[in-house]
């Protein structure tokens, strides 16, 4: 459930990045050449690429400050219901997006992007928090690979489904994306609730001696917890280690969402590809994220029950997971002439890149089972805080004129925030528990 509840988050999350290639006039913003799919319709809004950067951004405000609230309630009120009703909040305020762009422009979409945005804001720290309850520590990279990776999948399903829904869907195509995939996502937030439980100590849908493995296999690792004091602020203010994973958190979020959100636009304005091809297209790397991030999952948990250390297992994955992308994202800026060849270079980045699930990502874990949920809502607070500039300096930087040399500064700048952050981790990182 945590890994079909990740990818429909992230569906809800990349939608719009198809969408509003269909919702924009491309031919009264740009100077450019028109596209020459003779058969692709213009859409009806003259959007600047800087206000659609900003239109882009406006779903992450309202996800970035919903994060620490959750982390910290979870402890005293659990993770299932934030969960479950969070995302409901996130599907049904998805039937309002065609309506509020049709009728309040810009402004409304981003006031409803926000609340999306709102909804979805428990769905990591919930995730994290459900995962330390549920999952023994051996079995975590495979498992928090497994549950992360749920992202990818969302976006291979979004991405090649919006295309074909903004070309062949009811009203006028594009809205349709909203509201089909807002009734799919209302449906599993019921499921959810009706499901899932808090965790193997109150749950009626597993055996006596699973809860038992469970249990201890977890508290073996971390004996006591009742007598550790409460949360521990000043620690976690003076950890070298928690640094670290905010750090590549931070550049994660930033190469990242540079990539979801402005890949479409550049296959379309750069690479001249059809909306309806856009989608399947740009879903590719994705796809190949999804799939090796299951593969570095079940190498690092090799690894550790090798008696590799943890901290070198942590570094090791997550140097693949951001170097690689970083290389791929300086060479993609010179192959513009060829679109299977940039298509490979994305592959290659976005499939090394799913290393980061058994890298960073998981690491909270390790330094503090017990504070996973609030740990990640504070990194990926501030990841998400720099990630939604990613969209808006992109928009500025090909605005007006979104030239292949202004691409290839998008992606200068994503790669070396990729590589700075990296580099940091592997300074600072430990797999050693803290707290």
């Amino acid at each position: 459930m945590l890994f079909t509840g990740m990818a429909n988050a992230y569906v809800m999350r990349t939608n719009m990045s198809v969408a509003i290639v269909a919702m924009v006039n491309h031919t009264a913003i740009s100077d450019a050449k028109p596209s020459t799919q003779s058969n692709e319709r213009d859409g009806d809004f003259e959007w600047s690429h800087k206000l659609q950067g900003y239109i882009l951004s406006s779903f992450f405000y309202g996800y970035v400050i919903t994060q620490i609230p959750f982390g910290l309630m979870i402890k005293y009120y659990g993770a299932r219901h934030f969960l479950g009703w969070g995302m409901m909040v996130n599907s049904l305020a998805a039937f309002f997006i065609p309506i509020s762009a049709r009728s309040g422009g810009a402004v409304a979409l981003c006031v409803v992007r926000f609340i999306q945005g709102l909804g979805e804001g428990p769905i990591v720290p919930c995730s994290h928090s459900l995962l330390a309850q549920w999952v023994p520590p051996d079995e975590r990279s495979l498992a928090g690979a497994a549950v992360y990776a749920g992202a990818q999948f969302g976006t291979i399903v979004s991405m090649p489904l919006s295309g074909l829904l903004a070309h062949y869907g009811f009203d006028g195509g594009w809205p349709s994306i909203f509201y089909v995939f807002g009734l799919i996502s209302a449906i599993w937030c019921v499921v959810f609730i009706w499901l899932v439980q808090e965790s193997p100590a109150v749950s009626t849908r597993i055996s006596e001696a699973e809860r038992r493995h469970i249990i201890e296999a977890i508290w073996q690792a971390q004996p006591q917890p009742e007598e550790r004091g409460g949360t521990p602020f000043p620690g976690i203010a003076k950890s070298p280690p928690f640094y670290a994973i905010l750090v590549a958190h931070a550049g994660q979020n930033y190469g990242y969402e540079t990539l979801m959100t402005m890949l479409p636009t550049y296959m379309y304005r750069v690479l001249d590809v059809s909306i309806r091809a856009n989608g399947m297209i740009s879903s590719l790397p994705y796809l190949a994220m999804w799939i090796l991030a299951i593969v570095f999952g079940v190498v690092a948990d090799c690894l550790i029950r090798r008696s590799c250390s943890i901290t070198a297992v942590r570094k090791l994955m997550n140097s693949l997971g951001q170097y690689g992308p970083a290389l791929a994202l300086i060479c993609v800026g010179f192959v513009q002439h060829s679109l299977w060849l940039t298509c490979v270079i994305f592959i290659m980045g976005m499939g090394l890149n799913g290393a980061i699930y058994s890298g960073f990502k998981i690491n909270h874990l390790d330094l503090s089972p017990r504070f996973a949920g609030l740990l990640i809502s504070i990194t990926n607070c501030v990841a998400n805080l720099v990630g939604l500039l990613a969209p808006m300096v992109a928009g500025h930087v090909i605005d007006p004129r979104p030239s292949v040399e202004n691409w290839r500064i998008v992606f200068y700048i994503a790669a070396g925030i990729f590589i700075f952050t990296a580099s940091f981790y592997n300074v600072f990182a430990s797999g050693k528990l803290q707290w």
